[in-house]
Parts: C-alpha cells; sequence; structure tokens
C-alpha cells in the first residue's frame, strides 16, 4: 500500500473536524477556533500534516457549520456523538479588583469620574466611570460625578451631553453621590488663584506664546517671573475686569525651570477667552478668565476630599503638573492609580470625526450602530451587565489592554443567551414549495433550556397537499434535485426541482434521527402566508448595512427593547416597529 493511500479520505477529515469543532465552540461560547481545530486533528492524524494546505478549506467549511448552530445545539451533538470530549469547563471565578492603596489613612474613601461633556461617553470612557464608582462601592465609601467644563472654546461643550452622559452612567448602573459642574464654580476658582499669588507660587504673564516658548525652551525665566506679588495681584484683577484681550495675558504657576518634560514648565493655570464669540453652554458670557483642566481638576480633588484618583497613564504629567499647586498649598496630593492605555480594536471613537460625520448625515446620531459610544452599543443590543464585566475583568493594570468587538461579544453573549426568545429569521427570502403535506402544526419553545419564556405554535395552512415556506437566499443557493435537508423545529423535505422562482420538494417525514442519520443540513423558514417583515441593521466595518427579510408571527409577541436571537443569524435588538415593519439592530452573532 502506497503512504498516500494511507491518508484519510475527506469523509473521514470531516469526521475528524466535526469532532474537535464541537469541542471546541462547547469549551468557547459557541465559537470554534481554525487553529485550535488544526491542532487536534494533526494530533489525532499525524500524517495529515504534510497536506494540511490543501485541507484547511475542508476543516474551515467544517467549523462554519458547526459556528452556525447555537451552543445549546452544539453541545447536544457532542454529547450524543462523542460524549467522551464532553468536558466540564473550571467554574470562573467572579474577576475582583485588587486593594486600592494606603486605604487606612483616610476616614472614607472617596473617588470620582470627571468627564468633558464635549460628547457622550464611549467604550473607553466606560473604564474610569466603572472602576471609580466600583471600588467606591467596594469600601463604603463616596463618589463623585464632575463635569470639567472649563475649556468653551477648543473642547467645547455640548448643551445636550450633560444629560446624555448621565443616562449612559444611569444605564450603567452607576450611582453618584454628590454632581458637580466647574463652569459653576469659577468663583472657587478664582479664590485660590489669588491665594497662589499671595503664597508666590503663580504670575501673570504678558508674553506672546512664541515669546514664552522660547524661554521655556532654553530654560530661562521669563521677564514676568520676577514681578512681585503685589504687581501680579494687579495684573490678575485687571485680567477678570476684561483689561486684556483673549491671548494677551495667562496667569501660570510656577514650577521647575529645568524639569525635563517643557510642558511641566510654568504651566498655564487660567486664560482669557472671548466667551461672547464662544459662550458657554452654562453660564454663557458671564466668565472670560477660565482656568485650566490641570488648575480646576486639582483644586476640586481637594475640595472636595478625593481621595483615590484612578486614570490613564497619559495622565501622568498631568499628576505632576498638579502635584506643583499641592506642594504651594501644603495639602496632600491624593493616592493615584494610573492604569495602562486602552487600545481599542473595531471601535470608531474619534469625537471630531464623528462629530463632522453626523453634521454631514453620514451617522444617524451618537447613537449610530457603526460608533464605539456607550448609546451606540446600548442601542445594538450590549448589555450594561457585559460592559462592566468586560472593564472590571481589564482592570487598573499598568500595562496596555487590548479590547475587540469579539471580546465584548463573548461576554455579552453569556449574559444575553439564557434570556433571549429565539425567532425563526430568513434573509432575502425565497420560496419553497413542499408537497405531500397539508395544514401541518408544530411548536417551539422560545428557548430550547428557558421554560419560563414559553412557546408558540404555528400552523402551516396548505392546499391541494402542499404548503409554503421561506428559507434564506444563502440556504437556498447549493440545493439541487435530491437534497435532503430538515425545516428547523419542523419536518424534512427533499428537493425536487430549483428555478428562479421558486424551489420544490417533497415532505420526507418528521424524524429527527433520520436527519442526523444523513447529516441534513438544518435551516430556518418562516410559513409564507403569516410573516412579519424585518430590516436588520448591521455594522460591517465603516458601513452600515440594511438586510431585509422575515420574520415568523411570533415577533409581535415582543416589544421594542426586546433583545432576540435570530436563528444562525445573530441577536439583535428590537429598535422600533414603523407601520408593521420591525426595524432591528444588529449586536452580534
Amino acid at each position: 500500500m502506497s503512504e498516500k493511500s494511507t491518508l484519510p479520505n475527506a469523509k473521514e477529515i470531516r469526521e475528524l473536524a466535526l469532532k474537535y469543532a464541537l469541542q471546541n465552540a462547547v469549551l468557547h461560547d459557541g465559537r470554534a477556533e481554525l487553529k485550535a481545530v488544526i491542532s487536534k486533528v494533526i494530533a489525532e492524524k499525524p500524517e495529515i500534516r504534510r497536506i494540511i494546505r490543501e485541507i484547511i478549506p475542508l476543516i474551515r467549511e467544517v467549523i462554519d457549520k458547526v459556528n452556525s448552530l447555537s451552543i445549546n445545539e452544539q453541545r447536544r451533538i457532542l454529547q450524543e456523538k462523542y460524549p467522551e470530549l464532553m468536558v466540564k469547563k473550571a467554574i470562573k471565578e467572579e474577576k475582583k479588583l485588587p486593594p486600592l492603596p494606603n486605604v487606612e489613612k483616610y476616614g472614607k474613601v472617596v473617588t470620582r469620574f470627571a468627564p468633558n461633556p464635549d460628547f457622550v461617553l464611549h467604550l473607553g470612557n466606560a473604564r474610569p466611570a466603572v472602576l471609580s464608582h466600583e471600588y467606591a462601592r467596594m469600601y463604603g465609601g463616596k463618589f463623585i460625578l464632575r463635569f470639567d467644563d472649563t475649556d468653551p472654546k477648543v473642547k467645547k461643550p455640548m448643551p445636550e451631553a450633560y444629560e446624555l452622559i448621565k443616562e449612559d452612567l444611569k444605564w450603567l448602573g452607576i450611582k453618584w453621590d454628590e454632581e458637580y459642574i466647574q463652569s459653576k464654580r469659577l468663583e472657587l476658582f478664582y479664590l485660590y488663584a489669588k491665594e497662589l499669588i499671595k503664597l508666590g507660587g503663580a504670575y501673570v504673564d504678558t508674553c506672546s506664546a512664541n515669546e514664552f516658548r522660547w524661554y521655556r525652551d532654553s530654560m530661562k525665566p521669563c521677564p514676568h517671573r520676577g514681578q512681585s506679588v503685589e504687581e501680579n495681584l494687579e495684573l490678575w484683577d485687571k485680567m477678570l475686569e476684561g483689561y486684556f484681550g483673549e491671548g494677551e495675558a495667562v496667569l501660570r504657576v510656577k514650577t521647575d525651570l529645568k524639569h525635563p518634560d517643557p510642558s511641566v514648565r510654568d504651566w498655564v493655570a487660567f486664560r482669557i477667552v472671548d466667551t461672547s464669540k464662544n459662550p458657554h453652554p452654562i453660564v454663557g458670557s458671564r466668565y472670560i478668565v477660565w482656568p485650566t483642566y490641570n488648575f480646576a481638576s486639582a483644586i476640586d480633588d481637594h475640595v472636595l476630599g478625593v481621595t483615590h484618583i484612578l486614570r490613564a497613564k497619559e495622565h501622568t504629567t498631568n499628576t505632576v503638573k498638579q502635584k506643583f499647586l499641592y506642594n504651594y498649598f501644603g495639602w496632600e496630593y491624593p493616592e493615584t492609580i494610573h492604569f495602562g492605555r486602552l487600545k481599542l480594536k473595531g471601535f470608531i471613537l474619534s469625537k471630531s470625526l464623528i462629530k463632522s460625520k453626523i453634521e454631514r448625515g453620514e451617522f444617524e446620531g451618537v447613537d449610530d450602530p457603526r460608533l464605539g459610544t456607550l448609546a451606540a452599543l446600548r442601542r445594538r443590543g450590549f448589555t450594561a451587565e457585559a460592559i462592566k464585566a468586560l472593564m472590571i475583568d481589564v482592570g487598573v493594570k499598568t500595562s496596555e489592554a487590548i479590547i475587540s468587538m469579539e471580546n465584548l461579544a463573548a461576554i455579552n453573549r453569556k449574559i444575553v443567551d439564557p434570556k433571549s426568545p429565539r425567532i425563526l429569521f430568513v434573509e432575502k427570502p425565497v420560496k419553497v414549495i413542499v408537497e405531500g403535506v397539508e395544514n401541518y402544526e408544530t411548536t417551539i419553545p422560545f428557548h430550547p433550556d428557558n421554560k419560563e419564556l414559553g412557546f408558540r405554535k404555528i400552523v402551516l395552512k396548505g392546499e391541494k397537499g402542499k404548503v409554503k415556506v421561506y428559507i434564506s437566499l444563502r440556504d437556498s443557493k447549493d440545493l439541487k434535485p435530491g437534497s435532503f435537508l430538515r425545516l428547523l423545529e419542523l419536518f424534512n423535505i427533499e428537493i425536487l426541482d430549483v428555478n428562479e422562482k421558486y424551489v420544490l420538494a417533497k415532505f420526507a417525514g418528521t424524524s429527527l434521527s433520520e436527519a442526523r442519520r444523513r447529516r441534513a443540513p438544518i435551516i430556518q423558514w418562516v410559513p409564507a402566508h403569516e410573516n412579519v417583515s424585518v430590516i436588520v441593521k448591521k455594522p460591517v466595518g465603516n458601513e452600515l448595512v440594511l438586510i431585509e427579510g422575515l420574520a415568523e408571527k411570533a415577533i409581535e409577541k415582543f416589544r421594542e427593547n426586546t433583545i432576540l436571537q435570530f436563528y444562525r443569524f445573530g441577536f439583535v435588538r428590537i429598535d422600533r416597529i414603523d407601520n408593521g415593519k420591525y426595524i432591528v439592530y444588529f449586536a452580534h452573532e
């Protein structure tokens, strides 16, 4: 016997691929991975290693079919065909956050989340919000929501963002004990600015930006740094009175002129903004002297009693800058936890890009399903529990963390799968006429395991010994006379003819075991005489694809905001019902 003849044939390879694809899928939330399956197949049949390139398409085809099944169906087939591979997954302990440093120093832990309301929250913002809230609750402390909105020009606040941010936080289950808006606290900041001047820690600089940059980069003091306290107080009053125009004067904090980071050297604490041209959405044009982020944030953290600040590593320089203020005032700086950068793959997060595309009508709004905003994820059917779990899992580690849509989908799937009703849905419907059956009735549970969701009865009304159903175009493409398949939870059919207008089939019994024995494809369907029009809005890269199809009549039992699973299609959220047509948003498979 030649070496070639000892290699397994296509049937054997399919069987091996099926066995290990089912095992891998059951172990990994319903999604088998190609590399893992190939490794298992090679381990059992090492001789196929040299032809692996040729058989990868075959294995991938099997994996795609396995992944198209629900996890319950995968588990059932694995138990039935390969019970020896049914390995119980280890129970994963709930992820807990590490303890905060130096908690014993403080009577009460106080954390804060301080968004700039220049846009709604996105997935990246959820990390400091969730972590700060979780730590406050972990220690029975206080959680503060503070809007850092002291830039009415460059990062101009959106009037609607204040409420939208609060809606996002409430949806996440985040409750704050106190709320502050910095633009309403300018008089307080002015008092501390005056006190800082008196302490010799700040001066009014009337150099041009270019002039100061030269001094800074040369590590030399600008001419105004040596002004007396009295001179600076007088100039400060002039700033407040409107004596100077925009860009003509700033208040600087005296720092280390030799500091290796040029941005730290005598950083700007207050600048003048012409609010007659750039009015603030909260206080209008009442003020022209505005604190920078670092001044307002540092003062408020002290005044509000914040004990622990959780923020990303890119704020490390801000921490350095703010500590100069604390040293002048003789305050102790809060405990600061700088976590690593969060890299988000597959999400559109750029505020400027989103705003411009919304203005041009290219995005539906801040909740367009292509975006990574919390509003968009909520609209698609992602749950607050999934986002919170993901952020706690990422935690406060200092190394870079990468989050992809697949990561979030895997967590969300675990949450919604046990409680989402299953609905029959076909995209691009193709009519199938089945001969040899009439007035057939079937009862289907809305969930194979969750009996509390109930069931529905579907009656196929036929005439002259024929019934009509619709199947998806993708399921009809490979059909040919003699093909044997099973309509999900219904009966078996054999294809007689396929033409441009319809598929003709004949009733081939009700035996599920016969379908399994013949390895018949199991496909979804909807009755031709009773169905509901559906439009699925599905983000695919930067595009929003509209998929038209039909769902079974039972979808009408569910109202807006319900998360459903369309068989072999994925999880969707009902967004609205427009003249009987269901508009749903695709979440994930």
